[in-house]
């Protein structure tokens, strides 16, 4: 009789740690894909400022069409975009497009001091202060959820019941140059 209990001790252990191994698997696959939509979020904020933004320079920049078709473009990418993958390459050419309709905006002194423009502004920045955030926590939680997923013996529980790698949201070539300052 003490064979079997011991037996069922030790099948019961056994279940319990595979219990809380799938758990905590569960757990931070919920987590990464609460942090994707988080960058979700973010993305669809300011994709819906960007035709506010190009309603407010239509007047100043007649003769900048190319910038803002870059943008519209950019815009169009990362709604149509469905992967991490994609939405990262969609979500760096908008960062890319913004950062060059900014510099021409330099060179109209009346735009730059429209007020409606300066919020807007001022909106995508913070928004994009908000994307590198959601990003970083994303690529945390990512990196956490691959980890568990690789080590013994989470890395069982992980193959038997077909938890997958999940892709890091990673920077475009772009966004690793060096910036070039000219005084």
């Amino acid at each position: 009789m003490e064979i079997y209990t011991m037996l069922l001790i030790f099948i019961a252990a056994i279940a319990f740690l595979v219990i809380i191994a799938y758990n905590g698997l569960i757990s931070l696959k919920n987590q990464v894909k609460n942090a994707w939509a988080q960058i979700d979020v973010q993305l669809k904020r300011r994709n819906d400022l960007i035709p506010n933004l190009v309603e407010a320079v239509k007047g100043y920049m007649k003769y900048e069409k190319s910038a803002l078709k870059e943008i519209t473009k950019a815009r169009a990418g990362i709604m149509n975009a469905r992967s991490v993958e994609g939405k990262a390459k969609a979500s760096s050419q908008l960062t890319d497009a913004l950062k060059s309709f900014f510099a021409v905006a330099e060179n109209y002194p009346k735009l730059k001091a429209s007020n409606n423009f300066m919020h807007l502004q001022e909106e995508i920045s913070g928004t994009e202060n908000k994307i590198a955030y959601s990003r970083q926590y994303y690529n945390d939680v990512v990196m956490a959820y691959n980890t568990r997923i690789q080590v013994f013996p989470q890395s069982i529980i992980a193959n038997i019941f077909k938890f997958k790698k999940m892709d890091s949201f990673l920077a475009s070539e772009s966004e690793r140059k060096n910036v070039e300052i000219r005084l």
